[in-house]
């Protein structure tokens, strides 16, 4: 009789199967792995948003970190040459609106959401699952 009392005591969690609370738990953040990519890769982003934005291309340079091929933006930091988790491509605003990532009705939405360029690195993180953007702050 005792025993049935502490059965009905148990938590939900704790009938789960224990493999897939384990399995589940280990799958991290793709952020997780990113952060120190971007923090090694800062001066190197800086510049190019600095020249993205001098030279008059754009006013909203965008950084693709991705893990896979990708056609978009130009290849700045390839994973493969600099032993790193990330690759990160240069893109624009621009870019993103004619190649349709971004849809030209909610492009001034994007502009209003837009962190200043001098302090944020604009990052759009490719994943398997999808993808979002993300700032990121330069390290001064």
């Amino acid at each position: 009789m005792a025993q049935i009392k502490n059965l009905q005591k148990m938590e939900p969690e704790e009938l789960l199967n224990e493999e897939k609370n384990n399995e589940e738990s280990k799958k991290e953040s793709p952020l997780v792995s990113l952060e120190p990519d971007l923090k090694f890769f800062n001066a190197s982003i800086r510049e190019v948003a600095i020249e993205i934005m001098v030279e008059g291309l754009s006013k909203y340079p965008i950084f693709i970190a991705h893990q896979h091929e990708l056609k978009l933006g130009e290849l700045i930091l390839d994973r493969h040459d600099l032993n790193t988790e990330w690759s990160i491509h240069a893109s624009t605003l621009e870019e993103f609106v004619e190649k349709g990532v971004i849809k030209e009705v909610l492009k001034e939405r994007f502009i209003r959401s837009y962190k200043n360029p001098n302090d944020f690195m604009c990052v759009f993180v490719v994943v398997p699952e999808g993808a979002n953007f993300i700032y990121y702050p330069y390290v001064k």
